[in-house]
């Protein structure tokens, strides 16, 4: 154990070394140069709000790499904090920029990128507690102080970010009524917001890291003021524990659609507000009888919401398969069930006495398991949708649901490039498969969770064709049958012509309003939606310029006689 570590546990009062309590006069300024800076960085990359994947790695390194370098900075840390941030900066950026780049044909991308933030915010407070050097010897009092303190400080540096902006408005109507409009000029300007918003965290976030001592004791306050909703969270766990044994767990089974995020909600609150309870030693652990005995009731109840969680989970797979998201959510389960295997053999092993420093203990080695974890899974190295697109089609071919039932759209849209594999392969096979199938193949857009059913059964409302084209009509038909949520009762396919390729245009007209299609030359191939408007390029104009005024006919829909929407192109 290192000199730090040892400090930690060794020191009277707070427990704490002075490294991480030193006042450093630099870092409110640094901090907030940093902000800005990074800030700037970012908005240069996501400036048209949907970057490519170089840019977004480019993002994902500035922002997680300069909130690592800012919590973790310090005197005599120089370097090491420089190659740590860097280092989890380099990792979050390869991640962005593989997730991003496979956006279209990987599944559940979302949720890895998710579990790599995760792993990031369990790394940071490790390293500042030195576990790269002392490993499972680490201060626990020292990382549980950095864990607070990151959580009270961040949220800290964001509400007075919020002030920041307040203040300035009010400034800059101050000003403007003697006529001055310097800052109502600035708000006009896309790369203030960014980095004034930056600065202001950041030098929120070195004033408060500046005064840890005075955190340390917000920190015992906050866990006080936690400790007091630790009480009827335990009430309630044991009235829901007694009923659900009562109804021999029927009244759960009737709920497994909601049961599953319930459960590990409140799994997850008993581990919060029972570690507000333990503290970080024994000197810290609350004396009173109530509220030990809180603690022990919610550090005991983890295990047994995870297991019906888990039982909960497993249901609604048997029900329904697989999913991407419900195989992500049998990993938040496993994660909880071991947390509640951990409090449960740590308290049988320290008894009455000695349980809370099991816990505390058990905290360390599964903050470490979780990190490395969740890592794992932010890297591509498993195909969820492959497993999920598997065990669909597995039940389908088992007779478990109906091919009218199943649901065609999200293989189509959900499990990555390997559901519209297997969407290919059921397109193949002969009768009803085959055709629904083909019609969730044909969709050019995700149907809304409102429209699945129309999707399933295939366009059921009229459409006409103007003028009439037998060979037009087969082909709007097949394009609503696809995508039946285009029209809802009654439409009117118009013929705005051929395209150059051999397409045909056509404006599908609804009482509401218009949208334009294009129809593909191969009636096989599904419709593309027109082209987005591009603005017109800029024309040179000088002093020998002539400008002029020149009519133009312009085409509008009508439905009988009345003007409909916007002109037609």
């Amino acid at each position: 154990m290192t000199a730090e570590g040892a400090a930690a546990d060794n020191l009277p009062g707070a427990g704490l070394p002075a490294t991480p309590l030193e006042d450093w006069s630099p870092r409110p300024w640094l901090l907030a140069g940093l902000g800005a800076l990074a800030a700037l960085f970012v908005h240069l990359l996501v400036d048209d709000f949907d970057p490519d994947a170089a840019r977004s790695a480019g993002a994902a390194f500035f922002v997680f790499g300069s909130l690592s370098f800012a919590l973790t900075l310090g005197p005599g840390r120089l370097r090491d904090s420089a190659l740590f941030s860097g280092g989890l900066g380099i990792v979050m950026a390869g991640l962005a920029w593989h997730w991003v780049r496979a956006k279209d044909s990987a599944a559940g991308e979302e949720f890895a990128f998710a579990a790599a933030v995760f792993a990031s915010a369990i790394a940071v407070p490790l390293f500042q507690a030195d576990f790269h050097r002392t490993r499972f010897a680490t201060s626990y009092r020292l990382t549980h102080f950095h864990v607070w303190t990151d959580a009270i400080t961040g949220a800290g540096a964001i509400a007075f970010t919020g002030l920041s902006w307040l203040l300035l408005v009010l400034l800059d109507q101050l000003l403007q009524l003697v006529g001055i409009t310097a800052i109502d000029w600035l708000f006009d300007q896309e790369w203030f917001g960014w980095v004034w918003t930056g600065g202001a965290f950041g030098a929120a976030l070195g004033v408060l890291r500046n005064n840890l001592k005075v955190i340390g004791s917000l920190q015992h306050v906050v866990l006080l003021v936690l400790s007091l909703l630790a009480v009827p969270l335990a009430l309630a766990l044991l009235v829901f524990l007694v009923a659900l044994l009562a109804s021999g767990g029927q009244a759960l089974w009737n709920a497994t659609d909601a049961a599953t995020p319930v459960l590990l909600a409140c799994a997850v609150g008993c581990f919060v507000l029972a570690n507000a309870i333990v503290r970080d030693g024994e000197d810290a652990i609350s004396g009173n009888t109530v509220m030990r005995l809180t603690a022990i009731i919610l550090a005991a109840g983890v295990l047994p919401l995870a297991v019906f969680a888990a039982v909960s989970m497993g249901l609604r797979i048997g029900q329904h398969g697989l999913t991407p998201e419900r195989i992500w959510a049998i990993i938040a389960v496993g994660v909880a069930v071991a947390y509640g295997l951990a409090y449960v053999a740590g308290m049988i092993r320290g008894k009455r006495a000695g349980w809370a420093g099991q816990v505390r203990q058990a905290n360390l080695y599964l903050a470490a398991g979780t990190c490395v974890l969740a890592l794992l899974l932010a890297l591509p190295l498993v195909d969820f949708g492959a497993i999920s697109a598997r065990s669909q089609v597995a039940r389908l071919d088992a007779g478990e649901v109906s091919p009218d039932d199943f649901d065609y759209t999200a293989l189509r849209w959900d499990f990555g490039d390997a559901g519209r594999r297997a969407l290919d392969r059921l397109a193949q096979r002969d009768g009803l498969v085959g055709e629904k199938a083909t019609l969730a193949k044909a969709q050019t857009s995700r149907p809304y969770d409102w429209d699945r059913d129309l999707a399933q059964d295939g366009f059921t409302g009229t459409v006409r064709v103007q003028p009439a084209n037998p060979a037009l009509q087969a082909r709007v038909e097949a394009l609503l049958n696809a995508e039946p949520w285009r029209c809802s009762v009654y439409c009117v396919a118009l013929d705005l012509g051929a395209q150059a390729d051999g397409g045909r245009q056509i404006a599908l007209v609804q009482g509401y309003g218009y949208e334009q299609l294009t129809l593909p030359a191969d009636p096989a191939s599904p419709a593309a939606p027109p082209a987005p408007e591009v603005a017109p390029a800029a024309v040179p104009l000088n002093e020998q310029s002539r400008v002029e005024v020149r009519e133009e006919t312009v085409r509008y829909i009508y439905i009988d006689g009345k003007k409909l929407g916007q002109p037609l192109p």
